[in-house]
């Protein structure tokens, strides 16, 4: 498998001055230090609105700073904001590509719609059409990506007349696409689109099984027709991070910061009531915490389970992981930062897992990959030739468009267009 790790940059209250900055700084510590380590990828989401969940709401900048730092890790958006009203796609694809050529072909181009109303009621996005607006704009920004020049479209969330979107990503036909997915159902969506599916359903690892099958099914079935220009059949699972060699400690630093993570990803999108720059998810979270824990005290005497399993020894983490692997998942990514976890706990921790768990994970992936590549190669050509393309202009029917002080010229010289104007 591969290996990434995933920031939301939360930021639970009390906050002080100079907290978001350590933070940042902290997390660009992170990755520098994750790249020098051989970790694969290093994922940033975007989130607006979301306090103490998530202060990430310029992920492409972030990444561009971390690029400058780093060689090889892939840097990953998990995910962009694609709907027209965060992000207009041709900013989109601009920041994309300008990304992957800073960073020499590391980028990877994860996207999202969000189900959060702060989100969504923010940006005037109406629920009942985000899905197909994601749709919409992730098929036009791979377009943009690939197409020279870009023909123009007329759609229903978004239009905009001929344009060459420049500059052009290093990887070719564009980054890989994936998408953020909360549910099998959103998996089953991901396989049918040939994009690879970034997953945040915290499940089993042996509940991981029926969705990875499911996924690889329909990749292989008529029903993957590829939305982008290329196929990512890959599926990313998220799992919870702290690492020692004595149990206890790994869970006294890490759990509480992974289950603050679940909670205030509940409260946010399903079951919480927030008023802005008001309500404190962390008291709230601490609240019911401690009195659950007064009911049901933690046993270190025996290892994490389910979701929590990456939290333990490295004895504990290699069990975790090789149910991943079993069942064939291709990557597994870290949720390391996450409430109060401490930067040198996090920092720790990735030393630990790359010297003590990751080697024998290594060691077996260049024949997995190898071998799934050569399984997968027919069923990839085939859903290929399903796609239906954007078709290129020829250039006769490339519009030509004057700049704006010759028509303006030329409007002051043509009675006619003066008319018309008045």
């Amino acid at each position: 498998m591969k290996f990434g790790i995933f920031y939301e940059h939360q930021l639970p209250r009390p906050w002080s001055p100079g907290v978001e900055q350590k933070l940042f700084q902290d997390a660009l510590d992170q990755v520098e230090l994750a790249d020098r380590l051989g970790i694969d990828y290093a994922w940033e989401v975007e989130h607006h609105f979301l306090e103490e969940y998530s202060h990430s709401s310029s992920p492409e900048i972030f990444l561009a700073a971390a690029s400058q730092r780093t060689k090889n890790i892939r840097l990953g958006h998990g995910i962009r904001q694609v709907i027209s009203n965060y992000n207009h796609p041709a900013r989109t694809a601009e920041c994309i590509a300008t990304l992957d050529l800073v960073s020499n072909g590391r980028v990877d181009f994860g996207t999202g719609e969000s189900s959060a109303i702060l989100e969504l009621g923010g940006f005037d996005i109406p629920v009942e059409s985000k899905r197909e607006q994601y749709l919409e704009a992730t098929e036009q920004i791979c377009n943009m990506l690939a197409m020279d020049p870009y023909p123009g479209f007329d759609g229903k969330f978004f239009s905009m007349p001929c344009r060459n979107i420049v500059p052009k990503p290093v990887q070719k036909p564009h980054p890989p696409v994936w998408v953020a997915c909360s549910n099998r159902e959103t998996i089953k969506m991901a396989a049918r689109l040939g994009i690879g599916a970034l997953t945040f359903a915290f499940v089993d690892p042996l509940e991981a099984k029926h969705w990875v099958d499911e996924y690889y099914n329909i990749i292989k079935s008529d029903e993957c027709v590829p939305i982008g220009h290329s196929v990512n059949a890959n599926i990313c699972m998220v799992t919870s991070f702290s690492l020692h060699e004595d149990r206890q400690t790994a869970i006294e630093r890490g759990l509480e910061g992974f289950e603050f993570f679940g909670y205030a990803l509940g409260s946010l999108y399903g079951f919480g009531e927030h008023k802005p720059g008001r309500t404190n998810l962390f008291e709230q979270f601490k609240q019911v915490r401690d009195k659950r824990l007064e009911e049901n005290p933690i046993e270190f005497t025996q290892a994490l389970t389910a979701a929590q399993g990456g939290i333990g020894t490295p004895d504990d983490m290699r069990v975790h992981l090789k149910k991943f692997e079993d069942v064939g998942v291709d990557q597994v990514t870290f949720i390391q930062q996450a409430g109060m976890n401490k930067h040198e706990h996090i920092c720790e921790s990735l030393e630990i897992f790359a010297r003590d768990v990751m080697p024998e994970f290594k060691q077996r992936e260049a024949a997995r990959l190898a071998a799934k590549e050569a399984d997968l190669a027919p069923y990839i050509e085939a859903a290929m030739a399903r796609k239906q393309y954007m078709q290129a202009p020829v250039d006769a029917d490339i519009p030509v468009f004057p700049a704006l002080g010759r028509s303006i010229v030329e409007s002051e010289q043509d009675p006619n267009k003066q008319a018309a104007g008045s």
